[in-house]
């Protein structure tokens, strides 16, 4: 019985021993961080790695002598296809490419809008060491080599720079939204096959943007920033969203966090600030005469987050009329937004999956033609409640303390 045991222990460390075959030193690796892709001047692309440099980034972090060498370098080569140029570039570097901790792909605005980015999500969604959790952007503006290359102080490695400013932008602003490429691949084979895609941009002295002295500035010269939203038509870019439309598409597509409103009292613009602090948006679908009709009914809270007027908010009629301009202008900014992109012909708000899901045998007549032809003609009934939940530690503001105190 002891032998068996012994026999059973020693077939189960064999099999449970041999992982190590296909083991890769680290000491061998290039970390991929972020990929660049432009439009090649004499060649159909141009590839840029950003790679990590692990000892500046903790040298840089402890007060190291990393703290005086780029945490990144970047290297760049040129070809007609991705698979071409990545196997070139090891001329170039001394170590293997390692995509598994890649997070950003840039691509540039040119490309994206000439030639469009079907070829390239395709080469992306097949590597099997490329994670399509990845974050997608469009380098507005610039080179997506540029952008690869710019330094960013507080985040060492720039692309984890983009990638929670997405994060941040999105819970607090709502005009940007993170999308990975997953994201565009599956919104691209939907029924609605218009993704959006943040942009960034490099603002200031661009050629900082590379150089030590741009993270070593307290006021650097050279500064990453969001800048809209690409929308994405048959692969290509065609147009740009920005600010209040931009957050109008997101608020339509349920992905707003938390985002702010302004109304007019008493004849002053953006008197009264109506911080959102939770809401719910629903899309639904009905026919009419055979056409489809969109219904949108959104229910939000908010706090008093500003009052530049003296107004009693301990009166609830004062608040019910806050309610109903607040509803008021969102309405009208969502409706502003719908008949912008139904001009564009873009369904990025993705109503053809609302139709396909809610009348699948209606949508087969519409399908080939639904963003030419049915999409901008659809109707869209809005509705929207808003409440106050709560004013804040004063009902009055000081301005109508002050006010009260001279008369």
């Amino acid at each position: 019985m002891k032998r068996i045991v012994k026999i059973v222990l020693l077939l189960a460390a064999i099999v449970l021993l041999q992982g190590c075959w296909d083991k890769r030193e680290l000491t061998d690796l290039l970390l991929i961080t972020a990929i660049g892709i432009d439009k090649g001047k004499d060649t159909d692309y141009e590839l840029s790695y950003q790679i990590v440099n692990p000892i500046n980034v903790t040298g840089g972090l402890q007060g190291g002598q990393g703290g005086d060498r780029p945490p990144i370098s970047s290297y760049s080569v040129t070809g007609n296809n991705l698979t071409e140029m990545s196997r070139h570039a090891s001329a170039k570097m001394s170590r293997e490419i390692y995509y598994s901790h890649t997070n950003l792909v840039v691509v540039d605005e040119k490309l994206a809008k000439e030639e469009g980015l079907i070829k390239i999500l395709d080469v992306l969604d097949r590597d099997t060491d490329f994670r399509t959790t990845a974050t997608i952007i469009i380098s507005r503006g610039q080179k997506a080599k540029t952008f690869i290359r710019t330094l960013t102080p507080i985040d060492k490695i720039p692309s984890n720079k983009v990638n929670k400013t997405l994060q941040f932008t999105e819970e607090h602003l709502g005009e940007h939204m993170k999308t990975s490429v997953q994201d565009v691949i599956k919104c691209l084979t939907s029924k609605a096959k218009s993704p959006i895609i943040s942009s960034f941009k490099v603002t200031g002295n661009k050629a900082m943007s590379g150089k030590m002295e741009n993270v070593q500035s307290t006021s650097p010269e050279a500064i990453v920033e969001a800048d809209g939203l690409a929308v994405i038509k048959e692969g290509k870019l065609v147009n740009w969203l920005e600010g209040k439309t931009a957050r109008g598409v997101l608020w339509l597509r349920n992905k707003i966090s938390r985002t702010y409103l302004t109304i007019p009292v008493n004849h002053e613009r953006d008197a009264v600030t109506f911080d959102v602090i939770r809401q719910k948006t629903k899309i639904g679908s009905r026919l009419k005469n055979g056409k489809p009709a969109i219904s949108v009914d959104v229910d939000m809270e908010g706090d008093i987050g500003e009052t530049t007027v003296p107004i009693h908010l301990d009166d609830p009629k004062v608040l019910s009329d806050i309610e109903r301009k607040v509803a008021k202008e969102l309405k009208n900014e969502l409706q502003n937004t719908i008949d912008i992109v139904k001009r564009n012909k873009t369904d990025v708000l993705q109503f053809g999956d609302v139709v396909y899901r809610a009348h699948p045998e209606a949508w087969k007549k519409m399908e080939g033609e639904w963003s030419n032809r049915y999409f901008p003609d659809t109707d869209v009934d809005i509705t929207v409640n808003a409440y106050v939940r709560r004013t804040g530690l004063r009902n009055n503001p000081n301005i109508l303390d002050h006010h009260e105190g001279r008369s």
